[in-house]
């Protein structure tokens, strides 16, 4: 089957390399111009993926890793091709939190305070009129470094942020989200959703954003996450949070990967986000816990068809091995690795299957960083038992040899020892 990959920074863009491993003919378009020699060698890519609609046809499938291209996909449903992706509406809910907020409500979700503003002295001033624990978000695909989660009662240190966003030329722009915070365990529950109905089983997990071990240090794009697969669908977690959504995903024909991120604790389920997209690094562990292959799932999904995935019970853990100038933008000459080769050879071959590219591309010599914004490749595992499921992905992760590579050392700790126990707790897990 031919695939069309339209990738805006490669969230998903090990997809279009594993399609390529089942056999099927793919072509890669990556938006960001210094994304695109990533996967050179693995994957045959294009400079204009409209350019390339003839080649992919209505029998073959049009697959869009990413949120912003809604109008686009719906053109294209309307003229006949197989899209997998979102819509007008799932960009909607990503990128205007506020908005999403009330939809939230709609469908009977308990919301907290949530608001958009234009500029951040908006938001200093609204923080000093409601004196409170605040979070600091933003829409888009915006740096999330800059996002913070405050510490004190009256939102002082959220205001210290702001105010030093503020004095920076190339912050004081950008639009900021105040939520207001709420304690307990953050949980992303999601499914897939094929524009009439759901398909496969329903994903949990529990993302590890703070850069460094033990939860310090900034907010990342996310350093590691647990994941499991489940098909109750008597769980609380999904009767009160994604199943409500089955008619709004109707409305919008939404044909893709669907997640909401709440924090739960004994008392309330709170909505923080929508999802409606591929996520990174969860794309990747996806890989590691579907037996099915992606082809036949994207496929049907594309095509509002009903597909039974097959799928690994247990838990997962999925691990980001990173390089500087991660876990921030700015790109300079010492912080740029591009052409390192990394070292394998330590790897079974039987083991490839664990690890996930992002900023790698091949040669004759073998694989080497092709990118330098920090996101090299992602390990992951799956088992029964979690201690020893996390023990064997980190063990890979030191048999690949990257210099300078960085990575957190505990992904899953805090999972075992305080998570999963007050999840079973407080019902949420059986």
């Amino acid at each position: 089957m031919r695939f069309l990959f339209v990738s805006t920074d490669l969230i998903a863009g090990n997809l279009a390399n594993l399609l390529v491993q089942e056999g099927h003919e793919v072509k890669l378009f990556v938006e960001e111009r210094d994304r695109r020699k990533n996967f050179s060698g693995m994957v045959g890519q294009t400079e204009d993926w409209k350019k390339e609609l003839p080649w992919v046809g209505h029998d073959g499938v049009i697959v869009f890793d990413d949120s912003g291209y809604g109008k686009e996909q719906e053109m294209l449903r309307d003229a006949g091709f197989a899209v997998f992706g979102g819509s007008s509406g799932g960009d909607d809910l990503e990128f205007e939190r506020e908005s999403a907020q009330n939809i939230f409500k709609e469908h009977g979700l308990d919301v907290v305070p949530s608001k958009d503003f234009p500029t951040i002295k908006e938001a200093v001033n609204y923080i000093k009129r409601h004196p409170d624990f605040w979070v600091i978000k933003q829409n888009n695909h915006a740096p999330k470094s800059m996002n913070y989660v405050g510490q004190d009662p009256k939102g002082f240190d959220v205001i210290s942020v702001l105010e030093s966003y503020a004095s920076n030329d190339l912050l004081k722009k950008e639009k900021i989200t105040l939520q207001k915070r709420v304690f307990g365990v953050e949980v992303g529950i999601g499914r897939y959703f094929n524009g009439s109905n759901w398909v496969g089983p329903i994903e949990y997990n529990v993302e590890h954003k703070k850069f460094l071990a033990g939860d310090l240090g900034p907010t990342t794009s996310e350093m590691g996450t647990i994941a499991w697969y489940d098909d109750d669908e008597e769980n609380i977690l999904y009767k009160k949070v994604i199943a409500p959504f089955k008619e709004y995903l109707q409305k919008i024909n939404f044909r893709g990967d669907f997640e909401i991120n709440c924090i739960v604790n004994e008392h309330e389920i709170v909505p923080l986000e929508a999802t409606p997209r591929f996520g990174s690094p969860i794309v990747h562990l996806h890989s590691e816990i579907h037996d099915s292959p992606w082809g036949e799932l994207l496929s049907a999904v594309a095509r509002g068809e009903d597909y039974d995935l097959k799928w690994k019970k247990g838990f997962g853990i999925v691990i980001l091995m990173a390089l500087p100038p991660f876990p921030y933008q700015k790109k300079s000459a010492e912080h740029d690795y591009r052409g390192i080769y990394i070292d394998m050879t330590q790897v079974k071959k039987e083991e490839m299957s664990h690890i996930h590219f992002e900023e790698i591309s091949k040669d004759e010599k073998g694989y080497y960083i092709s990118d330098n914004r920090g996101y090299v490749l992602y390990v992951t595992n799956i088992g029964i038992n979690p201690e020893k499921t996390f023990e064997d992905a980190y063990n890979l992760a030191k048999r690949i040899v990257i210099p300078k590579v960085l990575y957190r050392n505990d992904i899953g700790e805090r999972f075992i020892e305080k998570d999963l126990p007050v999840l079973k707790k407080w019902g949420y897990i059986k």
